[in-house]
């Protein structure tokens, strides 16, 4: 193997420069160790990490990069591969007993994971993949051994930081281990390249986990423009969903768990019932979602919430969605409600917005970028139930904000197309294969 990185290094002076310098990766190794691409958003450890995967694959097979994700087999009869689309294959890896192992135990799976990896690797033939592209901390550990093993650049995304998120913890919420603290500072440091979100997340890189500045790219996620727009409008996506027509519905719709703080939600309607007792009759506030994480604990804590409120009545609870009925949801709902303590982008902002609904968020992590306050929603300081319930009275007072404000965010949420994502993240791959081959010439040279 280090005969062929050395030749790499020494490559023929006769090569054009510029196909030299600037050729792009044919295959991608892409890593989601902790939650398959095929699994439903909204359960368990599935969320917006997901999504991205997906999505941003299809559209890099699009461009004429193939990706092959490696994810953990979490039951026995799945098969070892399924083509996801064309160009995308998911490779199922066996690594610890299939069914109920936390996310929190997975670090102690990372020895098997790695060998499938590597056994999946050495059936084919050499410099088979071009570079290692790892989502969340558990798979960067992976990719930085199998990227140093095959000879290739690494490229990791975040998507959440233990330091980031231990520094903002919802009441309830169990901090992160020093053991992840000290993972992701090892990966930061393997990197060729990062990935961040946003400007904020790659300053976060920069000042928690002293990431190299050049090497921090920002990519923002991007949205299905073809699923999540505003279709039919809202009157037609409540008569399918069984939605009364003339009611104010703020919408939730993620993991229960404290860190997105759908708890914030149900007490400023409680808030806003005791200041306008008359609105009971015309509010309807949907959770769309199962919970996740330290949510687990309690899967029943916010319907006991809600009867404790006095607001049951008025709380309509639902299991998570497969994409095409969220985004009725979107369309279907006044506003969406964000009340997260932390969010690496908040994708979800981002789909509402594009079917045409405004967002009303806290003002955190990545969602001042996703939403333009006073334009597209509104942003909100910290997370008193009052301020929430000032935001909803003013949609409930002039229903027209709803639609003015939606029109806004569906022509905002415009500029986040996968296709844009995709070649942006593209752009990192040359620059990560760049970087490596100087580095390996100047060990090699």
């Amino acid at each position: 193997m280090s005969q062929y990185i050395a030749r790499l290094g020494r490559r023929s002076p006769a090569a054009p420069p510029r196909l030299r310098l600037h050729r792009r990766p044919r295959r991608v190794a892409m890593l989601s160790v902790h939650t398959s691409p095929l699994h439903q958003p909204g359960t368990g450890d599935a969320g917006g990490m997901n999504v991205y995967i997906v999505e941003l694959a299809q559209c890099l097979a699009a461009i004429n990069i193939e990706v092959e994700i490696f994810t953990r087999a979490t039951a026995a009869a799945l098969p070892p591969t399924v083509d996801l689309a064309p160009g995308v294959l998911v490779r199922h890896v066996d690594a610890g007993p299939y069914e109920g192992l936390a996310k929190e135990e997975l670090p102690a799976q990372l020895c098997a994971f790695t060998h499938g990896v590597m056994q999946a690797w050495a059936g084919h033939r050499p410099g088979y993949y071009d570079l290692v592209h790892s989502h969340y901390w558990l798979s960067g550990h992976v990719g930085w051994l199998a990227a140093q093993r095959w000879g290739v650049p690494l490229v990791h995304a975040m998507h959440t930081m233990a330091k980031v998120k231990n520094a903002s913890l919802a009441d309830g919420d169990t901090p992160e281990p020093a053991a992840r603290v000290i993972g992701e500072t090892q990966i930061v440091a393997a990197a060729d390249r990062l990935i961040a979100n946003t400007a904020e997340e790659a300053d976060e890189l920069v000042r928690h986990y002293e990431a190299e500045r050049d090497k921090v790219a920002v990519v923002h996620p991007g949205v299905n423009l073809s699923r999540f727009r505003p279709a039919d409008g809202r009157a037609a996506a409540r008569a399918r969903l069984g939605l009364p027509q003339d009611a104010l519905i703020p919408l939730f719709a993620g993991r229960i768990q404290p860190l997105k703080a759908p708890d914030v939600l149900l007490r400023a309607v409680a808030v806003l019932l005791d200041e306008r007792p008359e609105l009971r009759s015309r509010i309807c506030v949907p959770v769309v979602g199962g919970p996740s994480g330290s949510g687990l604990a309690k899967p029943e804590g916010l319907q006991k919430l809600a009867a404790r409120l006095g607001i049951a009545d008025v709380v309509r609870f639902c299991p998570p969605v497969g994409q095409e009925q969220l985004a009725d949801w979107f369309r279907a709902a006044s506003v969406l409600v964000m009340p997260s303590y932390s969010e690496s982008f908040g994708l979800v902002a981002i789909e509402a917005q594009a079917a045409g609904t405004p967002v009303l968020a806290a003002s955190v992590g990545g969602l001042p970028v996703a939403v333009r306050d006073g334009d597209t929603g509104f942003l909100v300081q910290g997370h008193d139930p009052r301020a929430y319930a000032r935001v909803l009275r003013d949609f409930a007072d002039a229903p027209h904000l709803v639609d003015r404000m939606g029109d806004a965010a569906a022509l905002h949420a415009r500029s986040f197309g996968w296709d844009r994502a995709a070649a942006a993240t593209a752009d990192v791959y040359t620059a990560a294969t760049q970087e490596h081959r100087r580095h390996v010439r100047s060990h090699h040279g």
